[in-house]
């Protein structure tokens, strides 16, 4: 390590939001704080016969107005999501890229589906018109990439840039790899995920998960540690962060909004989720000991929340195997049962909202959950007031990822 890289932090700076409950984070916390949920009919287009009824749909959002049109042409509604989301990462941070030092930004982004409404629309053109009706972009529209690919020449970012393919838990593992980038040298890294899973074909697809909520209602369709919990609603969106190496934020008269203080990952592979309970406590014990932080330093837990009896069971467990006792006491959020769960992006929009959480001092709740059945402190109802310094992100995927995040706020706030 040379005496450049030596004693580098991740900072978070900026925060940027596509969220099915506001675009922007003055609109997504407001929405997050109140407990809203917006879980509704989903109405796009070829989806109405479709048996998943209920998600989280981004409905206030216009491509048009935010993305030259010549980047529009070329890419999917995922990477439309991520474009927005990073300029608004960049211009909250007030970041200006120097010209001169193109190599000093990466970009890293994580995708769980890619583009499937691009793909689909093109295969439809292939098959029903011929292969001189498909498009040039189809080869890179739909390609897991792609957002990485296009936050990078739309902003001119040359330094280290990357993309984890992976399912939930590879949102927060994107956090991570941008913070090591930083930790060896690079001055500042463009670090999220959006997905947009809402199209004909990519719901076809996700309709062999056994986990997704098929309920009627969308006050029914997603109540994790509930005794009604019957499977998650899926949600498009996500959320762009921008972080810094501090050193370089300060001198530039930054605001420090958290630090990346720990992480960590285990895979217990797509079997039974009560195998996710070592593995994510795993997890959890491997982020606490690189924070170099107790359990009782944790101040609010945003969980998983996967909204199916045997998952939540476990992660509940995996809390009380990791943090002992306390974990009874901790407070546990989940505000995604009010917008569904994004995938790759959920994991960010809970890391978005654990940093203005810890800013504003309030716990927000998990909306249309009322009564818990497991040993959680679990936040309902109403946000509340809590003097918050350090925030437990926890997500798990699908194919039997796990990842734990910890944030803290900033040590001169």
């Amino acid at each position: 390590m040379t005496s450049r890289q030596q004693g580098r932090r991740a900072v978070i700076t900026g925060l940027g939001v596509v969220a099915p409950n506001g675009v922007g984070t003055d609109a997504f916390w407001k929405a997050t704080r109140q407990g809203v949920s917006v879980l509704d009919r989903i109405s796009r287009e070829g989806c109405a016969d479709l048996p998943l009824r209920i998600a989280g749909q981004v409905r206030d959002f216009d491509p048009q107005s935010v993305i030259d049109s010549r980047y529009l042409v070329q890419t999917d509604r995922f990477t439309h999501y991520a474009m927005a989301a990073a300029d608004l990462a960049v211009t909250d941070a007030g970041y200006t890229a120097d010209p001169e030092q193109p190599y000093a930004v990466g970009v890293v982004t994580a995708a769980g589906s890619g583009g499937g409404e691009f793909g689909q629309r093109e295969l439809q053109q292939l098959w029903g018109q011929g292969p001189q009706f498909v498009g040039p972009y189809q080869s890179i529209a739909w390609f897991y990439a792609a957002s990485t690919g296009q936050v990078s020449i739309r902003g001119g970012y040359k330094g280290p840039c990357g993309v984890v393919a992976s399912d939930e838990a590879g949102g927060l593992d994107a956090l991570a790899h941008a913070a090591r980038t930083i930790a060896r040298g690079t001055d500042a890294v463009v670090a999220g995920a959006a997905e947009a899973p809402l199209a004909p074909y990519s719901m076809v697809c996700q309709l062999g998960y056994p986990e997704l909520s098929l309920a009627e209602e969308p006050g029914r369709a997603y109540l994790p540690f509930s005794a009604d919990a019957n499977g998650f609603a899926p949600a498009e969106g996500g959320a762009m962060l921008l972080l810094e190496d501090e050193q370089a934020a300060r001198r530039r008269g930054a605001a420090v909004r958290a630090r990346i203080a720990g992480h960590g990952a285990t895979f217990t592979g797509a079997s039974r989720w009560e195998d996710s309970r070592e593995g994510l406590a795993a997890a959890i014990r491997i982020a606490l000991d690189q924070a170099r932080i107790a359990a009782e330093e944790v101040d609010v837990v945003f969980a998983d929340a996967l909204g199916v009896p045997a998952a939540d069971r476990a992660e509940a467990l995996a809390l009380a195997d990791a943090l002992g006792p306390y974990a009874e006491r901790v407070p546990v959020t989940a505000p995604k049962s009010g917008t569904g769960r994004a995938y790759c992006g959920a994991p960010l929009l809970d890391a978005a909202a654990a940093v203005l959480a810890m800013e504003d001092g309030v716990l927000p709740p998990t909306p249309n959950v009322t009564e818990v059945c497991h040993d959680l402190a679990l936040v309902t109802g109403r946000a509340r007031p809590a003097e918050l310094r350090t925030a437990l992100v926890l997500s798990r995927g699908l194919m039997g990822s796990n990842a734990a995040l910890v944030l803290r706020r900033d040590d001169r706030a």
